[in-house]
């Protein structure tokens, strides 16, 4: 896989065909510039090999194995205690750690999944992230793998957003409707993108949203998010370009000042070097 030209083939279709796992391995290169990606693969193959025997081609049967099988007998699970942890963004951690948040545990389940043979995909419920395998006839069976591959029914489903939202849902066909690709692996970057942020790691956080930018363009927001981060990480110079297209997009922000202001610092920076 090439990640440039896949990420921007997402771009351009949020739809375009990928094996979101693999393009997970090659975004947490990014962390791991070491990551054996053959070798993680391969993990996702041998899950695959052990959980095939034992699906049977019905709907409901297969649902309850695929998730015996990762949340019980390999004890993936949702990390609660340390829920804003990085390592629950990158899929070979969850892998290793057996630990993830519930977008990270829902691409497992669906890699997993495929490979032996089931139709598995993510659904991006509001504010929670689940999965569902889908049936030949297009029946679903949706459920939670961050608490333990739990079923949902539609009235589990409307208490969990409501739980998860504080306000009231109500669900439709369209909120259960599988996710793009391109919009899980934006969800995915947002994830890290706020837990760096968080840390104050500007320097990660930028290299994040590089990549964000990269399924996004044309999103100012995102332009100058990696702006701000990039004068914060001491990159001034590789700031300029996205802190000027945020104010020439949208001149009269509410916060069109306060970029500005990040705009002249970095090239007052620059301006110094040379």
């Amino acid at each position: 896989m090439d990640l440039d030209a896949t990420l921007s083939a997402l771009a351009a279709d949020p739809h375009h065909p990928i094996d979101l796992a693999e393009l997970a391995f090659h975004l947490a290169r990014d962390e791991y510039p070491d990551l054996d990606l053959p070798g993680q693969l391969a993990r996702l193959d041998a899950l695959a090999a052990a959980l095939r025997p034992q699906l049977t081609g019905s709907l409901a049967r297969d649902a309850v194995e695929l998730t015996h099988f990762l949340f019980r007998e390999h004890g993936f699970a949702g990390n609660g205690d340390d829920y804003y942890d990085p390592r629950n963004s990158y899929l070979n951690d969850v892998l290793d750690r057996k630990l993830g948040i519930p977008i990270t545990l829902s691409v497992l389940a669906a890699a997993v999944g495929e490979r032996a043979g089931l139709t598995v995909a993510g659904v991006g419920l509001p504010g929670h992230f689940v999965a569902k395998v889908v049936g030949d006839d297009g029946g679903e069976v949706l459920f939670d793998p961050f608490n333990g591959g739990q079923f949902l029914d539609p009235p589990a489903c409307e208490e969990l957003v409501s739980a998860v939202t504080g306000q009231p849902f109500t669900l439709t066909p369209e909120a259960v409707a599988a996710t793009p690709p391109g919009l899980i692996v934006v969800r995915m970057l947002n994830n890290l993108k706020a837990v760096y942020l968080k840390e104050g790691d500007f320097p990660r956080a930028a290299r994040v949203m590089e990549r964000l930018v990269q399924l996004g363009p044309d999103d100012p927001v995102q332009r100058r998010d990696l702006g701000v981060s990039l004068v914060h990480a001491g990159r001034p110079g590789r700031a300029i370009d996205h802190l000027q297209m945020y104010l020439d997009r949208v001149p009269e922000a509410d916060d069109a000042d306060t970029v500005r202001g990040f705009l002249d610092s970095a090239v007052r920076d620059v301006a110094r070097w040379n």
